[in-house]
């Protein structure tokens, strides 16, 4: 029996099926998750609440006659692209706490939110911005999303107190680049400088799910699935056609396979600085090799997954379980191979 995978990145296109894949696992026994999918059971730790608490403070923002700070506009993309870093980096800091087992009970979750956002600004080469408020109106804003933001924290909170034996860590995100671009994508874009900006505690561990759905599929279903109220939700969010068209319009996962050295792999090449016996500092050249699998949902497997438990179909069930024991079965002999 191998090992459970430590470390799934789960990132692929918005509404390609992400969500669902994670759901489905949490359906799912002890027993079946390790010797039918070789993971433990699961953690979860996801990008999209920051991106939804930035419209949130936006539109907080602009109601208080301050301007934007994070988006061109409430149904437009980010002011910088740069920004899709600044997401990166908070994901590298919420898993940094996971393996810390670090909890956080501040006077206000949505000023740690704002201060989080700032510094991880700062960590993706981006000024602060938030601390640039005037402190009345920032107070108002924290006010305005505490409940959100307590909850929010209360979950990674209950994530964080985990023990981590024998788990595994999914992390989701989508990242992309403009309809017709390119490749290699223009920095920031696309997952090859996501994994750039991803801390070497995740890539040291991680292997890649990557949710298989053409761009003009992830568009369809990512309208079908936006509710009128839905936006602060993981499973009925839907983003606007300028981002999906400007962002998502094409993604360099493929590209980045057929590139690597190594077969079912993602290469990734950083500047690390290291040191020598003496203590000396000097910079070099640290490759990692991640192991990717892709889980088909051209044929859509996984929407059914959003009904009741007690609505899903025998079909349905047999297509998304076979095909993501499938992958992570992949997954798990690529991982063996690395050591």
């Amino acid at each position: 029996m191998t090992k459970p995978l430590d470390t799934v990145l789960l990132f692929s296109m918005p509404a390609s099926g992400k969500s669902e894949v994670r759901r489905y696992l949490e359906h799912l026994t002890p027993t079946q998750c390790q010797e039918e999918f070789h993971i433990g059971p699961t953690l979860q730790l996801d990008d999209y609440p920051y991106v939804h608490f930035m419209h949130r403070i936006d539109d907080e923002l602009k109601a208080r006659g301050h301007d934007y700070v994070f988006y061109k506009g409430p149904e437009r993309p980010f002011q910088d692209p740069f920004e899709w870093l600044t997401l990166t980096e908070l994901l590298n800091e919420d898993y940094a706490d996971v393996r810390a087992g670090r909890t956080a009970n501040p006077p206000s979750a949505a000023q740690l939110v704002f201060d989080r956002i700032d510094a991880a600004r700062l960590r993706a080469g981006l000024p602060e911005t938030l601390a640039n408020v005037p402190y009345r109106m920032r107070c108002e804003v924290a006010a305005a999303l505490e409940e959100e933001c307590r909850t929010e924290l209360a979950n990674k909170n209950r994530t964080c107190s985990q023990d981590l034996a024998g788990k595994t860590i999914f992390i989701e995100a989508a990242r992309g680049g403009p309809n017709g671009a390119a490749f290699p994508l223009t920095p920031p874009r696309g997952y090859q400088n996501a994994f750039n900006q991803l801390s070497a505690e995740i890539l040291d561990r991680a292997v890649i799910l990557y949710i298989w759905v053409t761009p003009e599929e992830s568009r369809r279903k990512n309208f079908e699935r936006g509710l009128p109220d839905g936006q602060g939700s993981i499973l009925n969010h839907s983003a606007p056609i300028e981002v999906m068209l400007g962002d998502y319009g094409c993604d360099d996962m493929a590209w980045l396979e057929e590139q690597s050295d190594k077969p079912n792999t993602v290469r990734v090449d950083r500047i690390v600085v290291v040191k020598n016996d003496a203590g000396e500092r000097r910079f070099a050249i640290k490759t990692w090799h991640l192991p990717v699998a892709r889980f088909d949902n051209r044929s859509d497997r996984t929407t059914f997954v959003r009904k009741a438990t007690s609505e899903w179909q025998p079909a349905e069930v047999a297509s998304i379980h076979g095909e993501l024991g499938r992958a992570l079965g992949v997954l798990a002999a690529e991982r063996a191979k690395l050591g």
